[in-house]
């Protein structure tokens, strides 16, 4: 049962780390501890809690642990949840190297916003980072974070870009991504590492993505841009789940799944929706144009489980979430960039 409401961000994040049957029988079935690298970012907190929560229903005890820099605090949070946390800067070589081994690792680190301007650092977070940590955990299980932006625009109307389809990046930040999984699938193939890769298009919650972002410009009277006229959007409780249950998917050579919402929606319609939950006059912009960033799910249900929380729900909980005040991060996803600037 989905609750109508979501009270405030102690329910949020309790409904975000709740673990799913399938999350707690695929770590029934998996030994070990579990590391969660890049932890500290807008996905990672909730995603550990979940792993630590299922471990806890699932059996076999394990360690679950979470490290970043944590420049943004969180540590105590997780910890009094039963995280363990280390801070380490994973740019630092030697720092890696002293981490815990563990057989399953949940990658998360990467840099997106800010990539226009420092591409060097992009580059090394995206491409220099999955080679140490590959080095690192060479006979470990690994489920690496990727993005949709790999595709580049996929035509409206045709379900979204597929796993087997060639890869056309626009931008730095978008190659720099087609770099990370290179990394992930060499050491897979040169060193047996068993790795799946997912390609996530857009995680969204109450403080933070796409269905944020058009209520916020609503709210603000500010014009809704139509050139990215399409989007996919999920629940990051059921990517954070479905990144989880892919700890038993991991393969050598590494596989590639999607993470998306099931549904292709259409900007207009979601901003109208938002509109007339808010009370508000939506204002438009720009052309709609024939092509997004879309992704096709259909390989993630089959394997990981289907979304729980439908996209009308999303817009509920969001409408009714900023106009009680909820808190939000104030970081806008830029989801309508269609050159890659980021």
């Amino acid at each position: 049962m989905l609750p109508a409401r979501i009270a405030d961000v102690t329910a949020l994040e309790t409904l975000l780390s709740e673990p799913t049957p399938r999350v707690v029988e695929s770590l029934a079935r998996l030994a070990g501890d579990i590391v969660v690298l890049g932890a500290g970012g807008k996905m990672g907190p909730t995603l550990a809690r979940m792993a630590r929560r299922a471990s806890d229903s699932a059996g076999p005890p394990r360690r679950v642990v979470a490290v970043s820099r944590f420049t943004g605090g969180g540590r105590e949070a997780l910890e009094s949840h039963g995280v363990e946390t280390i801070a380490c800067d994973l740019l630092d070589e030697q720092a890696v190297a002293a981490l815990p081994d563990a057989p399953n690792v949940i990658y998360m680190a990467g840099r997106k916003f800010g990539s226009t301007g420092n591409e060097p650092l992009t580059w090394a977070m995206n491409c220099h980072l999955p080679s140490l940590v590959c080095r690192k955990y060479p006979s470990s299980r690994m489920v690496a974070f990727s993005t949709g932006n790999v595709y580049g625009l996929s035509p409206a109307g045709r379900g979204g870009s597929r796993e087997e389809d060639a890869l056309q990046p626009v931008g730095e930040y978008a190659m720099s991504c087609v770099g990370r999984e290179r990394m992930f699938d060499y050491f897979s193939r040169e060193r047996g590492t068993e790795v799946v890769l997912l390609r996530l298009n857009y995680a969204v919650e109450m403080r933070y993505g796409v269905l944020v972002d058009l209520a916020s410009r609503i709210l603000a009277d500010e014009p809704i841009d139509l050139a990215m006229g399409f989007v996919n959007v999920i629940w990051q409780g059921d990517a954070s789940a479905m990144a989880l249950a892919a700890l038993g998917r991991a393969s050598s050579p590494a596989s590639v799944v999607n993470i998306a919402g099931p549904d292709e929606l259409r900007v207009r319609d979601l901003a109208e929706v938002l509109g007339g939950r808010l009370g508000r006059r939506v204002q438009f912009s720009g052309t709609e144009a024939s092509d997004a960033l879309l992704s096709h799910g259909a390989r993630g249900y089959q394997w990981l489980g289907r979304p729980r929380v439908p996209a009308d729900t999303m817009l509920e909980w969001t409408a009714r979430w900023l106009l009680e005040g909820g808190a939000t991060s104030g970081k806008p996803t830029h989801f309508a960039s269609r050159d890659g600037r980021f």
